[in-house]
Order: C-alpha cells, then sequence, then structure tokens
C-alpha cells in the first residue's frame, strides 16, 4: 500500500493548526477545573451532611454549628466557605447524589472510604439516601458534572420543584446554555410557558434559537473558579492592557491630588442578590466623611453605565453606611477614542451644604479629563510603536 503524501504545510495551515490545538486544550482545561471543583463542592456537602447526622460532639455547637464551621474554614483561607457557601454545598449534596458516581477511586479515600479488595470496595461512610428526584428523572452524574459548571448548578439549587429543575438541567445540556442564559430563561418562566404550551417542541426550537451559548473555554471570570484556583479579582477583571495601567494611574492620581482621598479596595466583589458584581475602585474620603466609587469604562457614556454605577452607590449605601458618614458617591470615567467624558452620579443626595462641599472638594472635571486624555495618548502611541 502506497503511502499518501501530507498535504504541502501553508503558513495558514500552520496557523489553523496552532489555532485549533489552543482552543481544545483550553477547552480541556476549562472542564478540567470546572469538574474539579464541581467534585470539590459535593464533596464538602458530603462531610458536613454526614457530621450533621453522627458527629460525636455535634450537639456542641447547635444552631450555631455553620456559622462556626463558616468561621474556621475562613480563617484556614479555604475559599468560598462563607455561611451561605456551605449550606449550599450540603444542599447540593443532598439534592445531587448520583454525583456519587462520579467519584473516582483516587478521591474515595477524601470521602473516608476504605478499600477492602481489588476488585471490591465497601464505603465506611454511606453514599446519601436522601434523593429529591426519581431516578428515571435524574439525569446521570458524569453527565451533570461534564456539561454544566457549578455556576449552573448553583442557579439550579435554588429551584424547589424537582421536575422543573430537570427540566432546565436538561434543556441548559441540549443548548450548551450560559450561566446568564439559564438564569434568563428560569426568569422568563420558560419552564411554565412550556407547560402551558400546546406545542412544546416548536416552543423548545424558538428558545434554543436565540440562546446565549456558553463559551468553550476557561472562564476565570466565574468567581467561583477563580477563588478556586486562588487568583485575585484583579488578577481576571481587567478587560484590556490600557485598561489595567489606567486604573493603576487613576488610583495613584486621586491619591495624589491631596483632597483626602484613603484608598480602601480596588475591584472590589459585592453580592447582589446571586450575583457578584466588582467595583473597579473604592476610596473613603476623610473631608466629605463618605465612600467614593469610580468606574472605568473604554466606551462612551451611556445610560447603562450610569445605572450600573447607581447600582453600586445604592448597594453601599445600604450596606456598608455607618453613623456619622455621608452617602456614597459614584465617579464614572467614560473614554472615548481621543477625548473624554467624566459624569459623578450624586445618587440621589439632596443636602445642599454637602453638594457644595463634594463639589469642592472632590477632583475637578476638566483636571480629570486631561489625565484620562494624556493616559490614552500616551496608551495609543505605545500601542502603535509595538506593531
Amino acid at each position: 500500500m502506497s503511502k499518501q503524501s501530507p498535504p504541502d504545510l501553508s503558513f495558514d495551515l500552520l496557523v489553523n493548526a496552532i489555532r485549533q490545538v489552543d482552543a481544545e486544550m483550553v477547552a480541556q482545561a476549562g472542564r478540567a477545573v470546572n469538574l474539579s471543583l464541581t467534585l470539590r463542592n459535593w464533596m464538602i456537602g458530603f462531610h458536613i451532611e454526614e457530621y450533621e447526622r453522627g458527629g460525636v460532639d455535634r450537639a456542641e455547637y447547635g444552631d450555631k454549628l455553620m456559622d462556626t464551621l463558616a468561621a474556621r474554614l475562613t480563617q484556614l483561607g479555604i475559599s468560598r466557605c462563607d455561611r451561605r457557601e456551605i449550606y449550599r454545598y450540603r444542599q447540593f449534596y443532598l439534592i445531587y447524589p448520583q454525583i456519587v458516581e462520579t467519584v473516582t477511586p483516587q478521591l474515595q479515600s477524601l470521602l473516608g472510604w476504605r478499600h477492602s479488595g481489588v476488585a471490591d470496595s465497601s464505603p465506611a461512610v454511606a453514599a446519601p439516601t436522601i434523593v429529591e428526584t426519581s431516578p428515571q428523572l435524574r439525569i446521570d452524574g458524569k453527565t451533570l458534572i461534564s456539561r454544566l459548571s457549578f455556576s449552573h448548578i448553583a442557579e439550579l439549587l435554588n429551584l424547589e420543584d424537582s421536575v422543573k429543575r430537570t427540566f432546565y438541567e436538561m434543556e441548559c445540556i441540549q443548548g450548551n446554555w450560559s450561566v446568564r442564559e439559564l438564569r434568563r430563561q428560569i426568569h422568563s418562566l420558560y419552564y411554565e410557558r412550556s407547560g402551558l404550551s400546546t406545542n412544546k417542541q416548536k416552543l423548545s426550537e424558538l428558545a434554543q434559537q436565540g440562546a446565549e451559548r456558553a463559551v468553550p473555554a476557561l472562564s476565570v471570570r466565574d468567581p467561583y473558579i477563580f477563588e478556586f484556583l486562588g487568583l485575585t479579582p484583579q488578577e481576571v477583571m481587567s478587560e484590556s492592557h490600557l485598561e489595567d495601567n489606567l486604573i493603576n494611574k487613576i488610583e495613584a492620581f486621586l491619591l495624589e491630588l491631596g483632597h483626602g482621598f484613603c484608598f480602601e479596595a480596588r475591584q472590589k466583589r459585592i453580592l447582589i442578590g446571586d450575583g457578584h458584581y466588582f467595583i473597579d475602585l473604592v476610596f473613603y474620603h476623610r473631608i466629605l466623611k463618605c465612600h467614593v466609587l469610580v468606574e472605568l469604562k473604554l466606551a462612551e457614556f451611556s445610560h447603562e453605565n450610569i445605572g450600573q454605577l447607581n447600582t453600586y452607590v445604592s448597594w453601599y449605601r445600604k450596606n456598608m453606611m455607618t453613623e456619622g458618614d455621608n452617602p456614597p458617591i459614584g465617579i464614572l470615567l467614560c473614554t472615548q477614542k481621543d477625548h473624554a467624558l467624566v459624569e459623578y452620579a450624586l445618587a440621589g443626595i439632596d443636602n445642599g451644604v454637602f453638594v457644595s462641599k463634594y463639589l469642592l472638594e472632590l477632583p475637578k472635571k476638566e483636571e480629570m479629563q486631561r489625565f484620562i486624555e494624556a493616559q490614552l495618548a500616551a496608551g495609543n502611541s505605545a500601542g502603535g510603536s509595538e506593531e
């Protein structure tokens, strides 16, 4: 049999081959990290439930068990183990008992299982006995953890009806939905609309046609993922090199102005409902006695941007103000090509004295604009010289 000669290797074929290798390896890395995170959370839930059932000193902690456990785990630096999360892990273990099928022999020791022989093993700790969904309606554990991230599962755990939950599992897997798409479909009552529809297949096709797909890559922006990997928000939240440099320099710029800015946080994570959001820069102004939240957008000013900032300001007013504080202030920095527009969000402040002081103490709008224009021009020049 004659050997078939390989096709002539062109530059375009080389680029395409590297692109395919990169895409596949990144996808594999994403799947591996997501699978490890999902199993980690299920196994944490396993241990919590087993202790709840039979811990020898369980009675000592009473109703404070979850609070005490969360505090101890946080002290040890174990990520995503606040009280709310560990309740979620226990719920995950109880609602998805089929995940036990995916626990490899290498991981069984972490569950306290001991092997009694090469071909046979018997668990020292029983697998979960609380099964909410009937086996006929249950998706197997391997499919679940290979096709759904834990962020997907966290959304599904909010659904109390087991049939509804399975419905969204199947639709999500079939359509390869992103987490945002799953949330949108739940909030649009897709399950209820499907139940009332006379043509369920047609409704499903329409829902899948417009669905946002999950990107087959490692999405380190997911708070579960980057905290699990030991990354910080600052390492994963910057959208571009230019934005990263601008945020760095704006932070220094505001501090150098000497108008009372005390730096508190960068990429400050806040929880609103079930979603995590990140504020670019947070200061406390010692003269105005209020928090100052700064958001940078590499785009022209839009109502969506100001709405987002006002959401953060409102959250800070409700959750972070203490006695003696004035209401928080939001500063939105918007850029577009070679000019900048700076908008200050007063966020409903109606105290005339405070507003006057606010206008006096904060940096002038023109100062901010000149600074941003200079930084953008420097960034564009550097980018052009590299090409």
